[in-house]
């Protein structure tokens, strides 16, 4: 897809991609990924809707912010381009990670107005459910860390830096955790931390949440606690998808997205 542009929001370039005419559609790409992953789905609502797709800070084309940020930082940006491009109302169609950024928005008053429908597909922010190897995952960690806290901070930093960089540490780790480095690396862990279940009573939009049966990532019980959640959220299930249903099923999602969009 053609047509890259670049939004300055402070001293920060984030690179997005516009298609298509009508009403607006924000896009947004889930952790790890980028809007390139998205374009199918703009080329299937392009005849009826203006397509943006971002590359969110730290993905992509766009660079990672100077700070970690946490959602509200990333709804913080989203709410300056709706509102720096004036755009009266817009549909919002978003995957996992964007699903955080989603709940954020609509729960705010002040920018409710401007948001019309609501497709959340593999979102991310409920509470999961932790298995026991999680928990002593977390614990061994800690357990591991402990001896080099009542270091000297200088001698502590450097101590933890090589603990960081074994073998042993990173299996205790999350794959995503481990891919990462400097600002996204605590910008994941400020992001996935926060549980967004008190948003969800805020929230007064149309919402369908379209979901994988086979998803991994943000299993179905996810998409339940948020169906119950939102007062006018709807929970369609995709047979024979995962995470990814609008690329393990394209032609059945985008017809769902289409129908809950134009009707």
């Amino acid at each position: 897809m053609k047509n890259e542009q670049i939004y300055t929001y402070g001293d920060l370039p984030v690179s997005f991609r516009a298609t298509g005419r009508g009403k607006a559609l924000l896009i947004l790409h889930g952790w790890g990924s980028n809007g390139q992953v998205m374009e199918p789905l703009a080329q299937q609502l392009q005849s009826t809707h203006r397509c943006y797709l971002f590359d969110l800070p730290g993905f992509g084309d766009s660079p990672p912010p100077a700070q970690p940020w946490s959602v509200d930082d990333y709804a913080d940006l989203i709410q300056h381009f709706i509102t720096d491009r004036e755009i009266d109302k817009l549909d919002l169609l978003v995957h996992s990670f964007g699903g955080r950024i989603a709940l954020k928005l609509c729960a705010r008053p002040e920018i409710q107005d401007n948001i019309d429908k609501v497709l959340i597909t593999g979102g991310a922010g409920m509470k999961p459910k932790r298995s026991a190897s999680y928990y002593i995952k977390k614990y061994s960690a800690k357990a591991l860390k402990a001896p080099f806290l009542i270091l000297p901070p200088n001698l502590r930093d450097k101590a933890l830096k090589k603990l960081r960089q074994t073998s042993l540490w990173k299996s205790l780790g999350s794959s995503d955790y481990s891919k990462l480095t400097g600002v996204m690396r605590h910008t994941f862990v400020k992001t996935v931390s926060e549980y967004l279940e008190p948003c969800l009573p805020e929230i007064p939009h149309d919402v369908l949440l379209l979901w994988g049966r086979d998803d991994q990532a943000t299993p179905l019980y996810q998409a339940r606690r948020m169906e119950k959640g939102i007062a006018n959220a709807a929970l369609v299930v995709i047979d024979h998808a995962g995470h990814y249903a609008f690329l393990d099923r394209p032609a059945h999602f985008s017809a769902i997205a289409k129908a809950f969009f134009d009707g």
